[in-house]
């Protein structure tokens, strides 16, 4: 961990059924137990609620109740992973979760909506939510985690128009 710098582990659900009292038991155990083996060393352990389109059967697929869980383990470094695609594909209404869950957030990541793609378009206004993102005082890094529609490179021409811009 010291070695590679990291700051935060993602702790994946995992396939299962929220209907199942033991799954959702598990899975408040495995989450307290890694956030408070993590916290010593400094780590945040971050969940992140995935769509049920693209995994089928995900465990964490609701952004509320990830929010419940943290409050109600109340560990200082247990995050939410806000992945804005996910957000939109579940729930919609990105910009008032952002605000209500900024408090909890400990990454964000986007891709467009709803091909997963280049996020320069389609169904959310990215400038207007970066903007937010600064309004919000959020601080860390905004991952990007989509398919390229053709090669990574020319994939990356979307951020030209970002590059250089400080808060």
């Amino acid at each position: 961990m010291q070695a590679t710098g990291v700051k935060r582990v993602h702790l994946m659900a995992g396939i299962a059924s929220r209907g199942d009292p033991k799954a959702v038991a598990a899975f408040r155990k495995s989450v307290a137990w890694t956030a408070e083996f993590f916290g010593p060393h400094g780590l945040d352990v971050v969940i992140e609620p995935i769509n049920a389109r693209n995994v089928p059967s995900y465990f964490l697929n609701d952004f509320a109740f990830a929010r419940d869980v943290i409050a109600e383990l109340m560990l200082p470094n247990l995050k939410l992973q806000f992945d804005i695609y996910h957000c939109q594909i579940i729930h919609g209404d990105v910009t008032m979760r952002l605000r209500e869950m900024m408090p909890i957030i400990g990454h964000i990541q986007i891709a467009s909506i709803p091909s997963r793609n280049e996020p320069d378009g389609e169904e959310l206004n990215y400038p207007f939510l970066f903007g937010e993102l600064d309004r919000l005082g959020y601080g860390g890094f905004v991952g990007c985690e989509y398919n390229p529609r053709g090669n990574t490179v020319d994939g990356l021409g979307w951020f030209k128009r970002y590059a250089g811009v400080k808060p």
